[in-house]
């Protein structure tokens, strides 16, 4: 079998069939994969075809974009309002052409400047509000306002603003806005508004705006002013001032404009040839939609002969042509203005009548013309004699009245009179020079005189009474001075008149008291809860020679009055300190402390350190035992002062006490503050403490507040076991009064001590 045959050999058949299996599936692989190739390939220029297709509309794209921005680029930077960016703190990040027109710079130089240098001062407060609201609020809602802008060469310009707040790039807010020039439109409504008022009138008016430079005038004005329209417009009204007007006026005057809008009233101002008149001037604020001042109009009227004539029928009826002062006609108007003021303050009020005494031999040997010149010196020496508000009065001849207002009530009220009529008396005794004019074109001679005066008093205020009534009183006072010897004055009340006397006796008494030693110091021992003394008191004593012993209360009050309770009190703090420095040279007394009262008076002079620094050193007194004590009445004026002088004695070793605690206006503010160490129970609260559930609350606060603060409670004015053992369970443990013993006088105190 040959070869060929061999091959359809069973065998051969397989082998073939395995061949013709792997040639099939050879072929079938290589058409598979050059099927997926050309698919491949397929698929490849359908992407590109379709990438070609993508690029083209993104070049499309990106063509309209750039025509968009171009578009954009022109619409912003040739836009005939002005747009610029602001960032958060009012730099200016970008601006248009119309916006770097508007504010008057270049666009680099605008960048990074900040927007609000170029928003005028009256809107600039606006300004950051809004702004500051929507940096806040944020939101998308447009903001706008009118205001005016101040462009780099110092014009300004009306702008109409539009604002919104967006987020920038880096995510903080930025403002977009938005400005139109309105300042035609604003123009034309001002214009509207300033012609509705009735321009050409038989007034002086001018126009200025709001920085007062006049922009018009009428007819009328250059007629009194004598200025014509060219040489004012641009110049301000300054230039019609008198110099007669201080700077406060017109600080007033623009007050009252800026807060009503209006103003009217009197001014001197001066003609353009230098002539001064007075004017009656009415100007108005002319305001815009905002309600901001745009113009001023003003309107004037020259009344200087009117005034004058007003002034010289105001005289005649009113005044006495000799000396000028009121007549009988306006002081009776005056007395009753008077009375009604006093009905009204629940004050007094005084009327003197005065008469010079032998004027009428002076007018008989000297004429009428020396007499004159008498009346005249005496009207102005009584006007130099009282207050502003206080009325001198010519009834006529030589007859004169003063009315003295806003006085203090009783007692108070008697001696400021008193006082004012001593001070007329004193001032009208100077000797006075007068010319004898008797012999026209003769020598003139030169005379000198003192004169005296009779005077009557009366007050007024207590009970309703008549003018009519009043004088009467007063004339009746002045004719009992004259028929008690002239040169006198008198009260028409004669308790008035007793007390007036029985205290410038006393007055007299005093100071040569202080002068002859007449004055002792008592000693009210001061104990603990054991009934143990710790210290005193010391009080003053005025040892009369014929009244006696004189009340602390009146001594002390008319040593205030007449200016002695300084140097009285000086004397009582040597007096104490000399006394206290004895007691600490003994063993059984070296403990005392010693308390002294200090007068507010006393205790504001400027040298009181330096008088009680003299007084340590003289005595060689231990300051550590000395307390001044002070009532509240001190503490209420100069606060700082008087806590600036407590602390320099605080320095030295004293110790304070604040006397009468409760009665008058102390805070817990000031007490804070005080240097002080113990608090006193006024004895009113102590005299009723076991009935007055008021009074015993009073009691219990010092009390708590003493240990509130650190300090000691003393109570003065313990009568009674019973009132002790209360202040006692309260807390107090400190005591002064008649129940341990009253105030003493030194051998009665250490005789005191020695039982002890």
């Amino acid at each position: 079998m040959n070869a060929k045959a061999s091959r359809y050999a069973p065998h051969g058949a397989q082998q073939l069939r395995a061949e013709a299996e792997s040639f099939l599936r050879q072929t079938l692989s290589a058409e598979a994969e050059a099927r997926s190739r050309d698919e491949v390939l397929h698929e490849l220029h359908v992407h590109q075809i379709e990438l070609e297709m993508q690029n083209e509309e993104l070049r499309q794209a990106y063509t309209a974009l750039e025509a968009a921005r171009d578009r954009y680029v022109d619409l912003y930077e040739f836009a005939p309002a002005a747009y610029l960016t602001l960032t958060p703190s009012g730099m200016i990040e970008s601006i248009n052409l119309a916006g770097a027109n508007l504010l008057g710079l270049e666009r680099q130089k605008l960048i990074h400047r900040r927007f609000a240098r170029f928003i005028a001062d009256q809107d600039r407060d606006r300004w950051h509000l809004l702004t500051h609201r929507m940096l806040i609020e944020g939101g998308h809602e447009k903001r706008s306002m009118d205001l005016v802008l101040q462009r780099d060469d110092g014009s300004t310009i009306n702008a109409h603003l539009d604002c919104l707040c967006r987020v920038g790039e880096d995510t903080s807010r930025v403002l977009r806005v938005t400005l139109t020039d309105v300042t035609p439109i604003h123009q034309a409504a001002v214009a509207a508004r300033v012609a509705a008022i009735a321009f050409e009138s038989q007034e002086g008016i001018f126009v200025t705006d709001s920085a007062r430079r006049i922009l018009r005038v009428n007819r009328a004005f250059t007629e009194l002013t004598g200025y014509s329209a060219d040489e004012v417009i641009g110049h301000t009204p300054s230039l019609l001032r008198s110099g007669r007007h201080g700077p406060e006026f017109y600080a007033a005057l623009e007050a009252c404009l800026q807060q009503s809008g209006t103003w009217q009233g009197e001014i001197w101002n001066r003609r353009k040839n230098g002539e001064i008149y007075l004017e009656w001037l009415m100007i108005t604020a002319v305001k815009d939609e905002m309600g901001a001042i745009t113009h001023y109009v003003a309107t004037l009227n020259d009344i200087t002969a009117r005034k004058a004539a007003v002034a010289e029928i105001e005289r005649l009826a009113f005044y006495d042509p000799l000396t000028q002062l009121p007549n009988r006609r306006l002081m009776r108007d005056r007395l009753e203005q008077a009375l009604a003021n006093t009905a009204r303050r629940q004050c007094y009020g005084a009327l003197m009548m005065i008469d010079l005494d032998h004027f009428k031999m002076l007018n008989d040997t000297q004429g009428h013309d020396v007499g004159d010149q008498l009346l005249v010196e005496v009207a102005s020496r009584l006007q130099s004699c009282v207050r502003v508000g206080d009325t001198v009065a010519r009834l006529g001849g030589d007859e004169f009245v003063v009315i003295l207002e806003n006085l203090d009530q009783g007692r108070d009220a008697i001696m400021q009179a008193e006082g004012v009529a001593l001070k007329i008396m004193e001032r009208l005794s100077e000797q006075a020079y007068l010319l004898d004019l008797t012999v026209p074109g003769g020598p003139v001679n030169q005379r000198s005189h003192r004169s005296s005066l009779s005077t009557g008093i009366t007050l007024f205020g207590d009970v309703p009474v008549s003018v009519d009534e009043l004088m009467k009183r007063a004339d009746t006072a002045m004719y009992q001075a004259k028929a008690e010897g002239r040169n006198a004055v008198r009260f028409f009340d004669p308790r008035m008149q007793e007390a007036v006397m029985a205290r410038a006796a006393l007055e007299v008494d005093l100071r040569n008291g202080l002068a002859e030693k007449q004055f002792v110091l008592h000693y009210q021992p001061q104990v603990n809860a054991d009934g143990r003394v710790i210290g005193a008191e010391a009080l003053l004593r005025w040892q009369h020679p014929e009244r006696g012993l004189v009340a602390p209360v009146e001594l002390i009050s008319l040593a205030e009055d007449v200016g002695l309770i300084v140097p009285l009190g000086q004397w009582v703090i040597e007096t104490a300190f000399a006394q206290l420095a004895a007691w600490g040279a003994q063993p059984d007394r070296a403990h005392l402390n010693l308390a002294v009262n200090v007068s507010a008076h006393q205790f504001r002079s400027a040298d009181f350190v330096s008088q009680v620094l003299a007084a340590l050193e003289a005595t060689g007194t231990n300051p550590h035992h000395i307390k001044l004590e002070l009532t509240e009445s001190s503490l209420i004026d100069s606060v700082e002062h008087v806590i600036g002088t407590m602390l320099a004695l605080k320095e030295l070793g004293i110790h304070f006490s604040l006397d009468d605690f409760g009665t008058g206006y102390s805070s817990l503010g000031l007490l804070k503050r005080l240097p002080i160490e113990e608090l006193k129970i006024d004895r009113g609260f102590v005299r009723d403490i076991l009935h007055d559930a008021s009074d015993a609350a009073i009691a219990r606060t010092v009390v708590a507040l003493g240990e509130s603060f650190g300090l000691s409670v003393i109570a003065e004015g313990v009568e009674t076991v019973e009132q002790r053992d209360f202040l006692h369970g309260i807390g107090c443990r400190e005591f002064q009064g008649n129940l341990f013993s009253k105030a003493l006088a030194l051998p009665e105190f250490e005789a005191f001590m020695t039982k002890q």
